[in-house]
């Protein structure tokens, strides 16, 4: 259930903090300032150290969390199959759905980031609350497309829901996995397996520090 492409897992955790004092800031400016963000935490020499992966990984994961829409996320994820599952359903897929995010492309970005530059290509607005904002990641040998999708909430602030990567979506990978699940299986199911693959992931992280 995990996409291989570290390009992925480069654009979803090469965002950071969104501060409340940003609200007001324009979407590409929400993404840039915090990409710059992870990127001094990933070079960080206190981070070289053995033993020292899991509280980066900590320190990343408390400050990105915020920075998506993880409701939207996973109702986007589950699409028309979202109105089978009851309201405790609904919490606890989107709580274990953002955890195995959370630790699927950390991890992938602890292991392969290697000083890739990011281009900041400009943003549409394609309404008062829905933006894409466009950048590249940068490398030696290619240049990687990655476009955020946002929505501005009742609050103001714009968070991503979804990330276009080589113009193949993230969430569009989950549905089609998670529609494949649930045409066999209950909403119940879908989260148990979500909840073994995150203790298998958990234990893995753990023992690799």
């Amino acid at each position: 259930m995990i996409p291989k492409s570290i390009a992925a897992a480069m654009a979803v955790f090469l965002v950071m903090v969104f501060p409340a004092a940003a609200v007001s800031m324009e979407p590409l400016a929400v993404i840039k300032v915090p990409i710059d963000t992870v990127i001094a935490i990933l070079n960080d020499p206190q981070y070289k150290v053995a033993g020292t992966k899991s509280a980066q990984r900590d320190e990343i994961w408390k400050i990105v969390k915020p920075m998506f829409d993880f409701d939207e996320i996973a109702k986007r994820a589950v699409a028309r199959n979202w109105n089978d599952f009851n309201d405790a359903e609904k919490a606890a897929f989107t709580d274990v759905f953002a955890q195995f995010l959370g630790n699927t492309y950390i991890d992938k970005i602890q292991g392969e980031y290697h000083n890739e530059q990011i281009v900041y290509l400009g943003q549409d607005f394609y309404s008062d609350i829905y933006v894409e904002v466009k950048t590249q990641i940068v490398r030696e040998t290619l240049t990687i497309p990655v476009n955020y999708r946002m929505l501005k909430g009742g609050d103001g602030q714009w968070k991503v829901y979804d990330i276009i990567v080589e113009g193949v979506s993230l969430v569009k990978n989950y549905r089609t996995q998670f529609a494949s699940i649930l045409s066999k299986d209950k909403p119940a199911q879908l989260i148990q397996q979500l909840n073994d693959k995150l203790a298998e992931q958990n234990k893995r992280l753990a023992e690799n520090g």
